[in-house]
């Protein structure tokens, strides 16, 4: 999960030099969607921790 979090992070402050917003939204939703598919496949990890911190998810943020 830290992996594709920071990616996220780190894609949207470093790529605002160079980039058209259209690009930056397209690279955004490819990787919103890598996100989602990480929770689905560590989803028994997530509600493992759930079960200790009632709510939590993993951060996303843009």
């Amino acid at each position: 999960m830290h992996i594709a979090y920071s990616s996220l992070t780190n894609f949207h402050t470093h790529s605002k030099r160079n980039r058209t917003r259209n690009e930056i939204d397209k690279v955004l939703k490819l990787r919103h969607k890598a996100y989602e598919a990480a929770c689905i496949k560590h989803r028994e990890e997530i509600a493992a921790i759930q079960k200790y911190l009632p709510g939590w998810q993993p951060a996303f943020e843009m």
